[in-house]
């Protein structure tokens, strides 16, 4: 369900035939030679395609187009060897459709202080040619991500792999589909928002559809799949009873194999990579959906609770992100619930009802059935577990009614001092940099939603990226957050996204 197209970044290089042909050969090696080194670094995600040097108006408004008719292209990376007049980038520019980078670099990484003479100026000017550059792709307003620094250093080369995850969300964010059974919960302002701005911004679709169409499909899985994933889950999870029946328990696990079932053929069915669920319109349902949509979202899929759309397509979106990621720690759907205020442990206790993925977990993962205050069902099995530690992101998208603006806190998820027996959830422990008191102030400030898309392999710089290239609002909380300069900041975020 994950997989999405194989992607490929292509490598525009610029120069002008004014030093002559041997020139211009140098520049076609030297490309080349940087984009075998990058292909075999063994730290991009995605391969790199060179392409011929770029001198001509013609050209370069030809190769950008064919770059926007390519399906498996997912960007350009543009680097200027010499000089190259930058008017000559004016129409392939403003016909571009797809994310940018800028690569700063050059070819040799020391200047040559014994050798160095005017011909290897003119021929590596890579700080007067991307001065050139850049002046023009500022001058026509484009979004485009500038990363500086010799394409052998692995630091950069980190940058380049991290930017082409944000291009690959920014690509695919066009796909995604939310299909949202029941509507938001009644009298809650965050869940809500202007999906028709939401789909002309983000490309997503979010369509609605009764619960009960999704339990017809439910009640047509046949026993025999319910019982091959019931008999998966007894042999993938620790199973924890608790004085109830082991027939009894055993059913209650079998309806959320069969929701399981049920909801991802009408997902595969209907093309929908995110789901909606609300506790309060559950229609023909014995369950509310909870180990079904845990599982849903280890596969790929985003998820939001209480009609929560937004954060269902920012989870589906950041789990595209991590495809493929080495020693990838986890990213889903979370809810703050809770504070610990006691002085030099602070932190937020984050679970939801039920839905937490278990991408996330550390150690062991059990599955209860226990009583919903809420929803007027039968007890629904989950997935209970506690989160890993080490650093993360949480994310907010608002509607702040006349701009989305995306809020982006960096936490540090730790182990609670004590075990929570009698909780029944899976859960997550942060602080919000820079501390509890002034991260929370400063998510309230920016008006923050208690529902988030979490990860702990995406930085805030991506998503920040992410959000650029959507043209909305980012406010960023961390360690250098504090409550003067971000009340500044919002008041000119007011003035600049009016």
């Amino acid at each position: 369900m994950i997989a999405v197209k194989n992607y490929k970044f292509w490598f525009c290089t610029g120069s002008q035939d004014l030093y002559g042909d041997e020139c211009l050969a140098h520049v076609a090696e030297h490309s080349g030679i940087i984009v075998d080194s990058l292909n075999k670094s063994g730290i991009l995600p995605y391969e790199v395609v060179w392409k011929p040097t770029l001198i001509t108006n013609e050209l370069i408004r030809r190769t950008f187009n064919e770059a926007n008719a390519d399906e498996e292209c997912a960007g350009v990376i543009t680097w200027m060897h010499t000089f190259s007049p930058a008017k000559s980038w004016i129409l392939g520019l403003q016909e571009y459709r797809k994310p940018l980078m800028h690569f700063h670099t050059q070819f040799n990484q020391e200047i040559p202080y014994d050798t160095i003479d005017m011909d290897f100026m003119n021929e590596n000017q890579s700080a007067h040619g991307d001065r050139e550059y850049g002046h023009m792709v500022t001058r026509m307003g484009i979004e485009r991500k500038v990363i500086v620094g010799h394409w052998s250093d692995e630091k950069v080369v980190g940058r380049i792999a991290a930017w082409m995850r944000t291009a690959v969300g920014i690509m695919e964010s066009s796909h995604v589909r939310v299909a949202r059974f029941a509507d938001n919960m009644r009298n809650v302002a965050v869940t809500e928002g202007d999906k028709v701005e939401a789909q002309m911004k983000f490309g997503w679709e979010v369509d609605a559809y009764p619960v009960n169409e999704l339990a017809e499909y439910v009640k047509a899985v046949p026993k025999g799949d319910i019982t091959a994933l019931v008999d998966e889950y007894y042999s993938k999870y620790t199973i924890l009873p608790e004085g109830r029946d082991p027939e009894e328990f055993k059913r209650h696990v079998a309806v959320q194999a069969q929701i399981e079932a049920g909801l991802e053929k009408f997902l595969l069915e209907k093309d929908y990579h995110a789901i909606v669920t609300h506790f309060g319109d559950l229609g023909e349902l014995q369950q509310l959906p909870g180990l079904a949509i845990q599982r849903l979202m280890e596969k790929g899929y985003g998820f939001g609770a209480e009609g929560d759309w937004k954060t269902a397509a920012m989870v589906r979106l950041m789990k595209i992100m991590t495809q493929g990621m080495k020693d990838a720690k986890g990213t889903s759907f979370m809810e703050d619930y809770t504070y610990n205020l006691v002085p030099g442990k602070e932190g937020i206790l984050e679970a939801h009802m039920l839905e937490v993925c278990p991408t996330i977990a550390d150690g062991e993962i059990s599955i209860k059935a226990c009583p919903l205050s809420m929803g007027d069902r039968e007890d629904p099995a989950r997935l209970v577990f506690t989160s890993k530690t080490g650093h993360g992101i949480a994310t907010s998208l608002v509607d702040l009614g006349t701009r989305f603006r995306l809020i982006i806190n960096d936490v540090e998820c730790k182990k609670t001092e004590k075990p929570m027996p009698k909780l029944p959830v899976a859960t997550a422990f942060w602080t919000p940099e820079p501390n509890l008191a002034t991260g929370a102030e400063s998510w309230i400030l920016a008006g923050g939603a208690h529902h988030t898309a979490f990860s702990y392999d995406l930085t805030a710089e991506q998503m920040g990226d992410w959000a650029d290239a959507m043209g909305i609002e980012t406010v960023y909380i961390d360690k250098d957050t504090s409550i003067r300069a971000l009340k500044n900041e919002l008041r000119w975020n007011a003035a600049a996204y009016r």
